[in-house]
C-alpha cells in the first residue's frame, strides 16, 4: 500500500512497479546464427516473426559480416534496429588472409568456437544493462554454433535450436554417426564412387521412406576414416539434444513421418516454416543485387524463364559450366542465371570477369535476347516473379523452401550436404521437379528443361503434373503459416516457451 499523500504519486509508483515487472517476464531472445547466408536468413526471418509476436530481440552476427551488410545498406539501413530489435556483433577471430584460404569455413568453425563464446556472454549482459530492456531470457542458434549452447548455460537461460534443413535432412544427419558405425562409411576406396555401392538402400532411419545411400548426405562418401566433416556434422546434430527445443523451417503436412518420429526422440520440436512464407522480411543479402534482372523478367511471358542458380557456396568446374551453358543454349528458351563470384573453381572469389569470361566461346552470342546473367539477385522476389516456369536449383533448403512458397517446380542438382535428400524428396515424395546426374550433360541439362517446362504431349504431360503438385505444395505452405495453420501454432507455442523461460 502507498503511504504517500498524493495519489499521484501512488499512481506513479504502481505504474513503475508494474512496468519493472512487466519487464523482468518479457521475453527476450539473442539469435546467432553460423554466419554464412543459408543459416543468416532464416534466423533473421524467425528472428523477425519473434519480434512480431512481442518478443525482444538481439541478433547477432559476426563483425566481418555485420561490416560487410553495413556498407551494402550504404551506412545502416535496417541493420540500426528499432524498438525491440537491436542488432548486435562479435569477432569471428580470423586474419582478412585466412577468411580467403581455400579451407576458411573449417577456419571458420574452428574460429568461432574459440572466440565467440564470451564476446556472446558479453553482449547479453551488455545490451541488458543500459535499462529498457529486459534480459537476456533465451538464446536461439543455428546448427554449426553448438558452442551456443554452453553460452546459454553460463548466461542460465535455455537454448533452442533452428536446424537449418528439412526434417529428413535433420533425421538423416543425425543417423550419420550410426552410418559409421554400421561400417557404411568411410568408403573402401575411390571405386565404391561409381560401382554402385552408394545405391545401397537405407531403410531403417525413422520417418524416412527407404532411400540410396548416397542420397542420406554429401558427407557418407568421404574415404577419411576420420573426416573432419564428417565428425563435425555427427556432433552438431546430435547435439540438439541438449537443447530445451527444436525448431525446424519446416510444416506439418509436407514432412509428416519424419516429424513425428523425430517428436518421439525430441521432446519439444516446433515447426514453423516455411520462413519464406513471412513475405515482408526478405533477409540480408551479403552481395549486391541485380535490380535490373526484375526489368528484363518483365519484359518476358508469363512462365517462360528458366530460374538457374546455385546458391552462395557451390563451385563447380569449367567443364561443368560448359556443359550446363550449352544445355541451356539449347533449350531455345529464355533463363536468368545467377552466376556469382566464387561460383568457378580458379575464377576468383571477387573478380566477376574472369567468371563470365569463363563461359565457353560463342555462348553469349548463341542466347543474346534470351539470356539473363546476373552476379546476385533478390531470390524470393525472382522466383515469385509471373514470368517464372522453373527453377534449376542446387536443393539447398532455402533455395526449395522458397521455391514451394513461389510454387515453382524444380531441376535439381545437389552437390553437399542435405542436398541430396532434400532433392529426393522433391521428386520422389512431393512430385515437384526432376533431378538431373551427378556428371553434368549438356543432351539432360536441356531434356530435362523442356520436360519441366514444355506446353503439353510427352515430356510436357510430365510438367503440368509437376506445376499441378508445385501450385498444391504452395497452398499448403500458405495454410500452414496462416491463422489457424500448423506453422503458426507452432510459432505460438514456441514463443509462450520463451515466455515461460524454460
Amino acid at each position: 500500500m502507498c503511504d504517500s499523500p498524493s495519489s499521484s504519486s501512488c499512481s506513479s509508483l504502481s505504474l513503475a512497479l508494474a512496468m519493472g515487472e512487466r519487464m523482468r517476464r518479457a521475453a527476450h531472445a539473442m539469435l546467432f546464427p553460423f554466419p554464412c547466408s543459408g543459416h543468416i536468413n532464416p534466423t533473421l526471418k524467425l528472428a523477425e516473426l519473434l519480434h512480431s509476436r512481442g518478443v525482444h530481440v538481439t541478433f547477432v552476427n559476426t563483425e566481418h559480416n555485420h561490416e560487410r551488410l553495413l556498407r551494402r545498406r550504404g551506412g545502416g539501413g535496417a541493420l540500426r534496429g528499432r524498438e525491440g530489435f537491436r542488432f548486435e556483433a562479435v569477432p569471428d577471430g580470423l586474419r582478412d588472409d585466412e577468411r580467403a584460404a581455400p579451407d576458411s569455413t573449417v577456419r571458420l568453425y574452428l574460429s568461432l568456437r574459440r572466440s565467440c563464446g564470451a564476446p556472446l556472454v558479453e553482449v547479453a549482459r551488455r545490451v541488458a544493462s543500459g535499462g529498457g530492456v529486459p534480459p537476456v531470457t533465451c538464446v536461439v542458434l543455428s546448427g554449426l554454433v553448438s558452442f551456443a549452447l554452453d553460452v546459454a548455460e553460463e548466461l542460465g537461460v535455455p537454448a533452442f535450436v533452428l536446424w537449418g534443413t528439412s526434417a529428413c535432412g535433420f533425421a538423416c544427419t543425425l543417423r550419420l554417426r550410426q552410418l559409421r558405425q554400421r561400417g557404411y562409411t568411410p568408403l573402401k576406396d575411390e571405386s565404391y564412387l561409381t560401382n554402385g555401392y552408394l545405391d545401397t538402400p537405407i531403410d531403417w532411419i525413422a520417418g524416412v521412406p527407404t532411400v540410396r545411400l548416397g542420397d542420406v548426405s554429401s558427407f557418407v562418401r568421404t574415404l577419411d576414416p576420420t573426416s573432419f566433416a564428417l565428425r563435425v556434422e555427427e556432433d552438431e546434430a546430435n547435439s540438439c539434444a541438449r537443447a530445451q527445443g527444436l525448431i525446424l523451417n519446416t510444416f506439418d503436412d509436407l514432412e509428416s513421418d519424419v516429424l513425428d518420429a523425430l517428436r518421439d526422440e525430441f521432446p519439444r520440436v516446433y515447426t514453423v516454416g516455411p520462413l519464406a512464407a513471412d513475405r515482408a522480411n526478405g533477409g540480408l543479402s551479403l552481395w549486391e543485387e541485380d535490380a535490373a534482372c526484375m526489368a528484363w523478367l518483365d519484359a518476358q511471358p508469363a512462365g517462360s524463364v528458366l530460374y538457374v542458380s546455385f546458391g552462395s557456396l557451390t563451385v563447380m568446374s569449367p567443364e561443368e559450366l560448359a556443359e550446363l551453358a550449352w544445355g541451356l543454349a539449347d533449350t531455345r528458351r529464355p533463363f536468368l542465371w545467377v552466376i556469382r563470384p566464387g561460383l568457378i573453381a580458379g575464377a576468383g572469389a571477387g573478380d566477376h570477369d574472369v567468371v563470365t569470361n569463363a563461359l565457353p566461346d560463342g555462348f553469349v552470342a548463341e542466347t543474346k535476347g534470351r539470356c539473363f546473367i546476373a552476379e546476385w539477385c533478390a531470390q524470393e522476389e525472382v522466383l515469385r516473379h509471373r514470368a517464372v516456369g522453373g527453377f534449376l536449383t542446387h536443393s539447398g533448403w532455402n533455395s526449395t523452401t522458397e521455391s514451394i512458397c513461389a510454387g515453382v517446380p524444380m531441376i535439381c542438382w545437389p552437390g553437399f550436404a542435405d542436398q541430396y535428400i532434400n532433392s529426393r524428396y522433391v521428386r520422389d515424395e512431393w512430385g515437384i521437379g526432376l533431378r538431373l546426374d551427378e556428371e553434368l550433360r549438356r543432351e539432360q541439362v536441356a531434356a530435362h528443361v523442356e520436360k519441366l517446362m514444355g506446353g503439353g504431349g510427352g515430356g510436357g504431360d510430365r510438367g503440368k503434373e509437376m506445376r499441378r503438385n508445385a501450385a498444391r505444395w504452395k497452398a499448403a505452405a500458405e495454410a500452414a503459416t496462416a491463422k489457424g495453420g500448423s506453422s503458426y501454432g507452432g510459432l505460438d507455442k514456441l514463443v509462450e516457451q520463451l515466455r515461460l523461460g524454460q
